[in-house]
């Protein structure tokens, strides 16, 4: 892999997030009843940052949860014959206004899984979806509702995200492979 680009910075994650977590309150109206939920891996740090802006915004602390689609993925079966279960938490999004978070939108695949396991712990009073990067190439119908940046990439190419809770650094980067 070859470095093409870097995307964002430490301090453009930071802005991004920033107005996404503006974006939320604004579109619903302020912070009440919202459940965040970060995909595993990188979205669920993604959600606590956003979480802690809206808190320092809006004087609300949401709940933060995670989901962990690794049983829910439909191409499951060709990555493993017996899943194993890791780390999952339980969620509780009965009536609630679920903002699901995810570092990039690809195909739609891994945030179709998460709506079917959110799905599969109650019933959402409604779900959207907030994403870092979306870099196109979707193969279902799923758009994001809040989006930091749009990426236009090849399929050659790769995202990678970077966050500080994981990797120690914060940056978005293209590659080509």
């Amino acid at each position: 892999m070859e470095l093409k680009t870097i995307i964002l910075d430490d301090k453009g994650i930071k802005r991004t997030l920033t107005r996404i977590s503006h974006e939320i309150i604004e579109k619903n109206k302020g912070a009440e009843d919202i459940v965040l939920v970060g995909i595993k891996r990188r979205g669920y740090p993604l959600a606590e940052r956003i979480a802690q802006m809206i808190e320092n915004i809006e004087g609300v602390k949401l709940k933060v949860e995670s989901v962990d689609i690794t049983l829910y993925r439909d191409d499951l079966s060709k990555l493993n014959e017996q899943p194993v279960i890791k780390d999952v938490d339980l969620i509780n999004v009965e009536n609630k206004k679920v903002i699901l978070i995810d570092d990039v939108i690809y195909t739609g695949r891994t945030v179709r899984a998460a709506i079917d396991a959110i799905m599969h712990a109650g019933r959402p009073k409604m779900i959207q979806l907030a994403v870092l990067i979306d870099r196109g190439h979707r193969e279902l119908p799923i758009r994001p509702d809040y989006v930091g940046k749009n990426i236009p990439t090849s399929k050659g190419e790769m995202v990678s995200v970077e966050l500080m809770e994981i990797d120690e650094k914060d940056s978005v980067k293209i590659y080509e492979l």
